[in-house]
C-alpha cells in the first residue's frame, strides 16, 4: 500500500512563513490593500503593491502567473449604520479601477481536466483604512502556502490558485466563475479561504481553535464532511463544524451561482463574530497564528483528497 503522503505536507506548513507574509500584506510595508489609496512617494496603490508581492512569491516556486483586469469601484463609507457594516454602494460617477485577480494553475498529471479551485480574496476595505489582518490577509497567504508546498508534489488533477477582490464593487470572483462557466471548465471543488481562524473574543480568551465550513448545495455539504474527516484523521484539533447557507455568499458563492455546486468557505466563525471585522482594529498582531496554521492544515489536506480521487 502507498504511503498516505498527506501527514508530511501538513507538516511543512510553516506558520513562521505565513505570519511574515501576513504582516508585509497588513502592516509594513502595505499598510492595506485598496485600489484608492496609494502611500505618500509610491507610484502604485496598494493593492496593486499587494498584488506585485503575491506575484513575485508565487513566482518564486516556479510558477507561471497570470492576472486579470476587472473594472471595479470603492465602496462608499455610510457612518450612520454600525462598524461592521457601513460600506455603502458606490455612485455611478465614481472612479473606476482596474482590480486584478492572480491565477496559477498546478496541472494534474493523470486528469488534466479535472480542476479543485482555492480561490481567497486578497483586498482590505475599500471605503476605510483597516489593516484586513483576518479578512482577509489570512486567506491569502493560507492560499500562498499551500500553493508553494504542492508546487512539485505530484498530483492527479489540476488546482487553480486563485486570489480575487471582494472588498471593491462588484466582486472579481464573479469575473473569474463566469469565464471558468464560459470555458467549459470542469471544476469539481471549490475552497474558499476567508477569515480563517477570526472568531469571537470568548472563543480567543479560551484558547479554542476553531473552523466552520459553510456550503450551499448538497455538493457542498460532501465537502464540508470531509473537512471534519481530514481534521480528525490526522488529529489537526480544530472545533471543525459546518454549516448551510440559504443563498451563496462569499467568493465560492459566485462558483455556485456559475453552476458549480461543489464549493466551500472555510472561516473562523460563523456568524463571524471576530470583534474588529471590518475595523481599523484588524490588525495581525492579534491574529492567532496557530489557527491559521490549523485551518491551514486542513484545507490542504482535504484539497489534496480531492485531488487524489475525484470525489469525496
Amino acid at each position: 500500500m502507498a504511503k498516505d503522503p498527506i501527514p508530511d505536507l501538513i507538516a511543512q506548513v510553516d506558520q513562521e512563513r505565513m505570519s511574515k507574509n501576513l504582516f508585509y500584506l497588513s502592516k509594513d510595508p502595505i499598510p492595506y490593500r485598496k485600489v484608492n489609496y496609494t502611500l505618500p512617494g509610491h507610484a502604485k496603490n496598494t493593492l496593486y503593491e499587494a498584488d506585485d508581492f503575491i506575484v513575485w512569491k508565487l513566482g518564486m516556486p516556479g510558477y507561471q502567473v497570470r492576472r486579470e483586469g476587472c473594472q471595479v469601484q470603492a465602496f462608499r463609507r455610510d457612518t450612520s449604520k454600525p462598524i461592521r457594516s457601513q460600506f455603502a454602494a458606490p455612485e455611478p460617477d465614481d472612479p473606476r479601477y482596474t482590480a486584478y485577480n492572480i491565477y496559477v494553475k498546478k496541472r494534474g498529471e493523470t486528469h488534466p481536466e479535472d480542476v479543485i479551485i482555492f480561490i481567497s480574496h486578497k483586498d482590505s476595505q475599500s471605503w476605510i483604512d483597516s489593516p484586513g489582518a483576518y479578512d482577509n490577509a489570512v486567506g491569502t497567504v493560507a492560499n500562498m502556502e499551500i500553493a508553494r508546498i504542492l508546487r512539485d508534489v505530484p498530483l492527479s488533477r489540476s488546482i487553480c490558485f486563485i486570489f480575487c477582490n471582494e472588498e471593491h464593487r462588484p466582486w472579481t470572483s464573479v469575473t473569474a466563475a463566469n469565464r471558468a462557466r464560459e470555458r467549459g471548465d470542469n471544476i469539481i471543488a471549490v475552497f474558499n479561504l476567508d477569515s480563517l481562524g477570526g472568531k469571537s473574543q470568548e472563543d480567543q480568551n479560551a484558547g479554542r481553535k476553531t473552523n466552520v465550513t459553510l456550503y450551499t448545495e448538497p455538493e457542498g455539504e460532501r465537502l464540508a464532511d470531509l473537512m471534519a474527516e481530514v481534521n480528525e484523521k490526522y488529529k489537526i484539533g480544530l472545533i471543525q463544524q459546518k454549516l448551510q447557507r440559504k443563498s451563496p455568499g462569499d467568493d465560492d458563492g459566485s462558483f455556485v451561482k456559475a453552476g458549480y455546486k461543489a464549493a466551500i468557505a472555510n472561516l473562523g466563525s460563523y456568524p463571524y463574530a471576530e470583534p474588529n471585522y471590518h475595523d481599523v482594529g484588524d490588525v495581525p498582531e492579534l491574529v492567532d497564528l496557530e489557527n491559521l496554521r490549523m485551518s491551514t492544515q486542513a484545507s490542504l489536506a482535504a484539497g489534496v483528497i480531492v485531488c487524489s480521487l475525484g470525489h469525496y
